[in-house]
């Protein structure tokens, strides 16, 4: 049996969303994979790039709650986070694609 997204800890509807859109459609894919993983698909993919919701992930994978990331497990994080952004360029398609293509975009 597949488990809904939203099973996980700290990941509702609209967050569950994103990662389907993302190609992720159940909790044991998104396990399998871990947060960088997932997380670095979710930025591929176009969904916005979010801190917050980068640690929520992490930390609901190990069953914590979102607001137990403190201190230098944060500033870890952040590292992370900042890592996978810079990793990453986005799978746009259409006017998104033409606009990087001539450096009129903003980069993230």
């Amino acid at each position: 049996m597949c488990a809904d997204l939203t099973t996980i800890p700290n990941l509702g509807p609209a967050t569950a969303e994103g990662f389907r859109r993302a190609g992720i459609h159940t909790a044991e894919e998104l396990r399998a994979m871990g947060a960088d993983a997932a997380y670095r698909r979710w930025l591929a993919s176009g969904e916005p790039a979010h801190f917050i919701g980068y640690y929520a992930l992490v930390m609901g994978l190990q069953g914590r709650p979102w607001n137990d990331c403190k201190g230098s497990e944060k500033d870890a994080l952040r590292r992370a986070f900042n890592a996978l952004k810079a990793s990453v360029r986005p799978n746009h398609t259409g006017i998104e694609a033409i606009l990087d293509e001539i450096g009129i975009r903003p980069r993230a």
